[in-house]
């Protein structure tokens, strides 16, 4: 089947397949979602209502607790006082407070005093409570009496739902003993519900107790989706179940709307189906075609003589005009470009090694030229002297304690020697494992890619200083910055980014000498960002040394560039780290505000999966 063919098929297949997902599109995910969003409606008014409702109870709670908290009050629990009552306990007091009926009791449960009122018609109400002597054995808040905060509930009466609230009676000032409880009731009426349902904003129905099959029930229909959630009373017992209706309007308009979009999207998609087939086969697939034969024909018989002349403007003519070029160039150019590609690689690779081995090899020497300065500074010869001299017995006992004296002294100079060189030893080994590892890593990316691994960048900045000349880092303090830490484990190629860094160190120390300052400041941070649609690693290296003219900012990456006498560099150091950083996919750039005001150095390294893990994790 040639492209033409599959292009018909291909493009009235991903037609056919997009109606098709466009159906199951609707039905399973955009209709669902008016379904949940409707049952998310239902369920939060369900919530405004028992919001609502424990706003009320919170009310008649507060109250309670003002009669409670009330000096008269616990005055009067203690000796009765008829006048109190009479100020106090009337028709005037319960309308004040919206209340239809107080108690007050004692801590053994006595009721001392009981009013009850029918708002509505300014009549007694009847209530089975307000008629009680003492409350029941069973009461659950008789355990209240002795606690100093508000309690409130539900409790059935024989004139309706009461909302009960109880709140302990204390001196005035907040303080005990607690002497009883003032009990402060209100119906839950119509009246009542209506005005939780217009708090709530919802159309609010009070049913019986068990009209629901569990706490919380929901029932959808056509055109309406209930909420049915069950109330307890003081006792723990179901008292009354709420119900929540909601209209299902987001359903009907959203199916309307979905039906009105999938006719447009068939009608456009038949439309643009047979457009784009024509289009393809004129502008598209014939030409190709042309050139795919073209190929072919030069792939058999290796002419790179014939050409295609097309005269086109548009991206397939300027395809066959680079094609036609691109031919006649290939047959002188091959070799060369092959030989010239092969040595400026080798070449390159050379200079780069040689510099990096130049500079890990420095501190080896250095430390070389010390530890044989030291081993000829030791008193080894007058220590032997000292021995055959006590060993002969011909010394006087002056001069033999004198000798023992010396020998001591040289023995304890002679460890301080051994330590040195034993520490001065474990750094050059170490520095030749760098180094060994260092030409490892050339030899790997003369093969392969560069190897990723995970590496902390506090420990990378360690390990890129193992390798830095100890005189470049005497004369910097290097200033870690937290970020550093924050960042925690990255995934990068630790070898490359290691020699990066120990070439700006280098590069910073120089800067600072330059300078004319005996010891610089050297600070590095670092930062996940998100560049190119991925995440990337920036580290920032800024000195205080010399700084860079803005002239040079761009040309420091320059091959052969080098502001330093050509006679100790040769602008390589900087040079390669561009080319290794473009290698790994990111970027170096230097920034400065002028001479004697220091540089900074910016790397942009793209980061491998699971680039970044927190050092509390990782720990």
């Amino acid at each position: 089947m040639n492209i033409r063919a599959k292009v018909a098929a291909l493009t009235a297949g991903i037609f056919v397949v997009l109606g098709f997902a466009e159906i199951l599109v609707e039905s399973r995910v955009i209709m669902p979602s008016f379904a949940e969003l409707e049952r998310s409606n239902a369920r939060i008014a369900m919530r405004r209502i028992s919001y609502a409702l424990d706003l009320a109870l919170d009310h008649v709670a507060v109250m309670a607790m003002d009669w409670g908290n009330w000096g008269d009050t616990y005055r009067f629990v203690q000796d009765h006082n008829p006048d109190f009552i009479k100020a106090n306990i009337n028709n005037s007091a319960l309308r004040q407070l919206n209340a239809n009926v107080l108690l007050i009791v004692d801590r053994d449960g006595v009721v001392l005093l009981s009013h009850e009122l029918n708002l509505k018609s300014e009549e007694p109400l009847g209530l089975d409570l307000a008629r009680r002597k003492s409350l029941p054995a069973d009461f659950p808040w008789r355990a209240s009496f002795l606690g100093t905060q508000a309690v409130h509930g539900l409790l059935p009466t024989n004139r309706g739902i009461l909302m009960l609230a109880g709140a302990p009676v204390l001196d005035g000032r907040g303080g005990g003993p607690v002497r009883g409880m003032i009990l402060l009731g209100q119906l839950l009426s119509p009246t009542e519900v209506g005005s939780i349902a217009a708090q709530a904003q919802a159309d609010l129905a009070l049913l019986a107790a068990g009209a629901a099959s569990s706490r919380e029930q929901l029932v959808e229909t056509d055109t309406v989706t209930r909420v049915y959630r069950s109330f307890d009373d003081l006792y723990g017992r179901p008292l009354m179940t709420l119900r929540v209706e909601v209209p299902r309007e987001v359903t009907l308009r959203g199916r309307a709307a979905v039906t009105y979009a999938s006719v447009c999207l068939v009608g456009a998609a038949v439309m643009v189906l047979i457009l784009l087939v024509v289009v393809l086969n004129r502008l598209v697939l014939t030409p190709l075609a042309q050139l795919t034969r073209h190929a072919v024909a030069l792939d058999q018989g290796r002419d790179l003589t014939s050409r295609l002349d097309i005269e086109r403007s548009d991206e397939i003519g300027v395809l066959a005009r680079e094609l036609d070029r691109m031919v006649a160039r290939i047959a002188e150019s091959r070799t060369q470009l092959v030989d010239q590609s092969f040595q400026a690689g080798f070449a390159e690779l050379a200079k780069g090694v040689l510099h990096n081995l130049g500079n890990a090899m420095t501190p080896i020497g250095v430390r070389l030229t010390r530890l044989g300065e030291r081993l000829q500074g030791a008193p080894i010869e007058d220590a032997e002297r000292a021995v055959a001299e006590l060993q002969a017995g011909t010394a006087d006992p002056m001069r033999s304690a004198d000798l023992e004296e010396f020998l001591r002294l040289a023995c304890r100079e002679l460890a301080g020697t051994v330590r040195a060189a034993r520490g001065d030893l474990e750094v050059m080994a170490r520095q030749a494992g760098a180094i060994q590892s260092m030409l490892a890593e050339q030899m790997r990316s003369a093969r392969n890619e560069h190897v990723i691994e995970p590496v902390r960048l506090t420990e990378l900045v360690a390990q890129a200083l193992e390798i830095v000349p100890d005189s470049c880092r005497q004369r910097l303090a290097l200033e870690s910055d937290e970020s550093l830490r924050r960042v925690g484990v990255v995934r990068v190629a630790r070898t490359v980014l290691r020699l990066i860094l120990q070439n700006l160190i280098i590069n910073a120390a120089d800067a600072v000498r330059d300078a004319g300052k005996p010891r610089g400041t050297l600070h590095i941070s670092a930062e996940i960002v998100f560049e190119d649609g991925r995440e990337q690693l920036h580290l920032r290296v800024r000195d205080d040394g010399v700084g860079i003219p803005a002239a040079n900012l761009e040309r420091v990456f320059e091959k052969g560039f080098s502001t330093k006498p050509r006679d100790t560099n040769h602008g390589i150091g900087l040079h390669w780290c561009a080319n290794a950083i473009n290698a790994l996919g990111g970027r170096i750039w230097a920034a400065s505000d002028g001479p004697g005001c220091g540089a900074s150095m910016h790397l942009s390294v793209p980061l491998a999966a699971h680039e970044a893990v927190s050092l509390a994790g990782a720990a």
